[in-house]
C-alpha cells in the first residue's frame, strides 16, 4: 500500500496536469489551427486526457475533459480566441471531447480498481497459501496462532490480535459468513466496520470442538470488505484444524501478536 503522503503528492499533479495539460495543447496547436483539422485537434486532447485520467484520480481526468473542452473552443474554433462557436460540426465535438473524457475517466478509474481489487485478492491467497504450509510444517501452536495472528492484522488492518483459548462472553463476533453479530443484534460492519474501542472475537473450532478465540482491536475508522472477512474466517479456520491435534497447556491463557 502507498504511502499516504505519496498518494496526496499524485493527486495533487493529477489536478494540476488536468487544468494545464490540455492548455498547453491547445497553445501547441494554434500556430496550425487554420491546416489542422479540428477534428485531428480534438483526437490529440482526448490523448491528453486519457494520459491525465491514467495517471491521476477521477477529478483530474474530469478536469482535463473540461479544460480540454473550454481551450478547444477558444483557441481551435472558429472565431477563434473567444469563448464562441459558430460551426455546429465543432459543437458537436467539442460536446464528443467532454463526454468522451470523461467516460474515459471513468474506465480509467474502474481499470485501478481492478488491479488493486487483483493485488489484494493475490495477497489474501499468498497468506493463506503461507498458513496453510505452516500448519503442515511447523509442530508449535503457539508459533502458528502468532503467525495467523499477524496475518489477521495485515488482512483486516487491525491495531492489535491476539489469541485467547478460553471463551467469554458480551463481544462482538465475527461469524462464518462475514456477518457480524453484538448480543442480539446485528451490526452493519459493511457500512461502519469492526466495532471501535472493544475487542471482537473470532471463533476457532473444528466440528463440535472449541479451541479459542481470535481478540480483533480494529484501527479506529478503517473499514473492512466482505472478501477480506471471509479470508479471516478461513485463517481461523485452519487454526481449528490445527489445533484440533493438540492439547494446549491450560496456563497458555493468551497471545498476542
Amino acid at each position: 500500500m502507498r504511502p499516504l503522503s505519496s498518494l496526496a503528492s499524485r493527486d495533487r499533479l493529477a489536478l494540476i496536469a488536468g487544468l494545464t495539460g490540455p492548455l498547453a495543447m491547445c497553445a501547441v496547436l494554434v500556430p496550425f489551427r487554420r491546416s489542422f483539422p479540428n477534428t485531428d485537434a480534438a483526437l490529440v486532447l482526448v490523448a491528453a486526457t486519457v494520459a491525465v485520467a491514467a495517471f491521476g484520480n477521477r477529478l483530474g481526468g474530469a478536469l482535463a475533459a473540461l479544460s480540454a473542452g473550454i481551450w478547444f473552443d477558444f483557441f481551435l474554433t472558429k472565431p477563434y480566441d473567444r469563448f464562441a462557436i459558430s460551426s455546429r460540426t465543432d459543437i458537436e465535438t467539442t460536446v464528443l471531447l467532454v463526454g468522451v473524457g470523461v467516460a474515459v475517466t471513468e474506465l480509467a478509474v474502474w481499470g485501478r480498481r481492478q488491479h488493486q481489487r487483483a493485488a489484494e485478492t493475490a495477497g489474501y491467497l499468498a497468506g493463506l497459501t503461507a498458513t496453510a504450509n505452516s500448519v503442515t510444517t511447523d509442530g508449535s501452536p503457539t508459533r502458528l496462532v502468532q503467525r495467523v495472528s499477524q496475518e489477521l492484522t495485515r488482512v483486516l488492518n487491525l491495531q492489535s490480535c491476539r489469541f485467547h483459548f478460553g471463551s467469554g462472553v458480551g463481544n462482538p463476533r465475527l461469524r462464518n459468513d462475514g456477518s457480524l453479530s453484538w448480543g442480539t443484534s446485528a451490526w452493519d460492519v459493511d457500512a461502519d466496520g469492526l466495532p471501535p474501542g472493544v475487542e471482537t472475537e473470532l471463533i476457532v473450532a473444528s466440528g463440535d470442538g472449541f479451541h479459542g478465540r481470535f481478540l480483533m482491536t480494529p484501527k479506529p475508522g478503517s473499514r473492512i470488505t466482505l472478501t477480506q472477512r471471509l479470508v479471516a474466517v478461513t485463517l481461523a479456520d485452519q487454526v481449528g484444524a490445527a489445533l484440533a491435534t493438540y492439547q494446549p497447556a491450560t496456563d497458555e491463557a493468551a497471545l498476542t501478536s
